[in-house]
């Protein structure tokens, strides 16, 4: 039996932090499939068994059931010693970032890309035409941020890159604009991160993809 278990879901780029830091420390895990289109994180056995929270990512290790990205990649970074922050300045450094980057980009990312493909109907013009201004904005920040290092906190990669990469590998069709085209230093931070052992693409890592017609 794998040591860790991950109850995630391929459309889902909080999901896509917990099992691509899983595969790049090289874990002994397997993804458990959540059915989340079909409400199943909602259903009150989810929230009873799995997380009261009713959402995915879940962390599965031993008694332990670990939910909320953050915290699932500190816990993989500290148990492996791996893209772990070292030191008091870069630990408060990380999580500076991941919370911008939860707050702001791929929290806005993850919405705007969920309201244009998955809802029914599907987003307000409005409404996506407002969080395309703020994932504009907030995307800059972070390109003006990697243009001069290699990855946010300096030359080697953190769980701060790993949470960055939530949303940041689905098909620009799915977004409607190209994040790599707009935003090169973003662009070749991916391909840093992409080159990781253990990397691989979220709709490779994760069940339920494609979607049922």
């Amino acid at each position: 039996m794998p040591e860790y278990e991950l109850y995630c879901f391929a459309q889902s780029g909080n999901a896509y932090r917990a099992a691509l830091m899983l595969n790049l420390i090289g874990a002994d895990w397997k993804p458990v499939f959540v059915d989340f289109f079909k409400g199943q994180s909602r259903t009150a056995e989810y929230r009873t068994q799995v997380n009261e929270m009713g959402e995915a990512p879940v962390l599965a290790h031993g008694g332990k059931k670990l939910t909320q990205s953050g915290v699932i990649l500190t816990y993989l970074a500290r148990r492996s010693g791996k893209y772990l922050p070292q030191g008091e300045d870069e630990e408060l450094e990380a999580l500076r970032w991941i919370i911008f980057d939860n707050q702001k980009v791929n929290g806005f990312l993850g919405p705007y890309r969920f309201l244009k493909n998955f809802a029914k109907p599907a987003g307000d013009p409005a409404v996506l035409a407002f969080f395309k201004g703020r994932i504009d904005g907030n995307l800059a920040i972070v390109n003006k941020r990697l243009e001069n290092r290699k990855f946010l906190l300096g030359d080697r990669p953190t769980i701060a890159d790993v949470s960055l990469a939530g949303y940041l590998y689905y098909p620009p069709e799915e977004f409607g604009f190209d994040i790599g085209k707009d935003h090169p230093a973003i662009a070749a931070w991916r391909e840093r991160v992409k080159a990781l052992p253990g990397w691989a693409h979220p709709y490779d890592l994760m069940p339920g993809h494609p979607l049922p017609a």
